[in-house]
């Protein structure tokens, strides 16, 4: 029993920690955003569409309009450190 509750203890300490880059400056008006799952079981899934809409949010917090630039993200098979990963470069524009 006692080391089953350590794995589930374990597994969801694991299972919680993504990383995320938050909104990085790259230039003026120019912005890079990333997200890194810690392991390979979750997939990409939405993981890109949450980073574009965090971006977007950022943008309409600054009062300026969002303007995808570029994104990238891992390929499979998701083993040895490569872990589902997304990137995007957007720019905040004046309305």
């Amino acid at each position: 029993m006692k080391n089953r509750l350590s794995f589930f203890v374990v597994a969801a300490c694991v299972a919680g920690c993504a990383s995320n880059t938050g909104v990085v400056p790259t230039g003026k008006d120019s912005f890079m955003l990333a997200k890194q799952q810690s392991t390979g079981f979750s997939g990409l899934g939405n993981m890109k569409a949450e980073i574009i809409t965090e971006g977007r949010l950022y943008c309409v917090s600054e009062h300026k309009e969002f303007q995808l630039v570029s994104s990238t993200e891992t390929q499979p098979p998701y083993v040895f450190g490569n872990y589902p990963r997304a990137e995007i470069q957007f720019n905040c524009l004046s309305k």
